[in-house]
């Protein structure tokens, strides 16, 4: 029901475990609106060709890829992850306050092709909004798949939380505040 674990049909299969994972391409280079912008986004074809015009030109798995850059229509990706309507996220706050991106996404670095890694539902985001300093980490690291939390996490979690100038766990778990 939750769609946990299950990789959705793309127009290409298009792999993170080998362009973040083999590759070491970060996820800002795809997804670059990350930071600035409630929405990750979805890289346009030239992003996928600045590669591809070299690597694996000739390719059949990228003939959907080819094609839309010769047309220039967008190629129409599967949504993976999708809230419900009713519900405001923005990722460049969650970035700039240290969630990683696999904190929410898990690791795409080993997903040969990408699935949920978890539910998305109220209950696993109020996980994290009743208590950050279990989750927020340092913004250096907030790309970074291999992350993992020091044993001191709460008291380095509850030191980013100052630093971060994060809300208090009143307003993060007012309806309003994703409920608008």
């Amino acid at each position: 029901m939750t769609g946990v674990g299950v990789a959705r049909r793309q127009p290409v299969p298009f792999s993170h475990k080998h362009h973040v994972g083999d590759d070491g391409i970060d996820c800002r280079y795809c997804h670059t609106s990350v930071e600035e912008s409630a929405f990750a986004g979805i890289p346009p074809t030239k992003t996928c060709m600045n590669c591809h015009t070299q690597i694996w030109a000739d390719s059949p798995m990228l003939e959907p890829v080819r094609e839309s850059w010769r047309t220039g229509r967008s190629l129409e990706w599967v949504r993976v992850h999708k809230l419900a309507d009713f519900v405001y996220f923005n990722h460049s706050i969650h970035v700039n306050k240290g969630v990683g991106c696999s904190t929410c996404h898990g690791r795409v670095d080993q997903m040969p092709l990408i699935a949920k890694a978890n539910s998305l539902y109220m209950e696993w985001c109020l996980e994290c909004h009743r208590a950050p300093e279990r989750f927020v980490r340092p913004r250096e690291y907030v790309f970074s798949m291999e992350y993992q939390p020091p044993e001191d996490q709460l008291s380095l979690g509850r030191k980013l939380v100052k630093e971060y100038r994060i809300q208090s766990t009143a307003y993060l778990t007012s309806c309003s505040t994703c409920h608008r």
